[in-house]
């Protein structure tokens, strides 16, 4: 499992999620350390699917993109990830967003060496992991 945490602080004219260049340099970064072929399974959020990301896929010969039908978060491997993140988040206290990032790095870090649980949510979606 490989990410990046975008910190959205609130600012003027700050984006709230990752643009096409950030995805395309988290793509980079993951075929650099993984040296080999990715398949990635994405659903459709506009900057997935904008024609600039098109370009981004189509310049990347080891990059596979299989795109999920509209609406279905159960297929996603990802909402898996998220709701165990978030488990428990309602009653923490923290002391400011730095914090908070801190925390959610550590339970990712957490979930990235547990190779079952990373394919329990494969199953979840019906995906066998190989």
């Amino acid at each position: 499992m490989i990410y990046h945490i975008r910190t959205h602080r609130g600012r003027k004219g700050e984006r709230r999620s990752f643009a096409e260049a950030g995805y395309a340099a988290l793509l980079d970064a993951a075929h650099q350390q993984l040296g080999g072929p990715i398949v990635l399974i994405w659903d459709n959020l506009n900057t997935h699917i904008s024609a600039a990301m098109r370009e981004l896929i189509a310049a990347r010969d080891w990059l596979h993109v299989i795109r999920l039908p509209a609406y279905a978060p159960d297929l996603n491997p990802t909402e898996y990830v998220w709701s165990h993140v978030k488990r428990g988040l309602g009653n923490l206290i923290v002391h400011g967003i730095d914090q908070l990032v801190a925390v959610i790095k550590n339970r990712l870090k957490r979930i990235q060496y547990r190779p079952q649980l990373l394919d329990a949510f494969l199953t979840h979606t019906g995906l066998e992991p190989s």
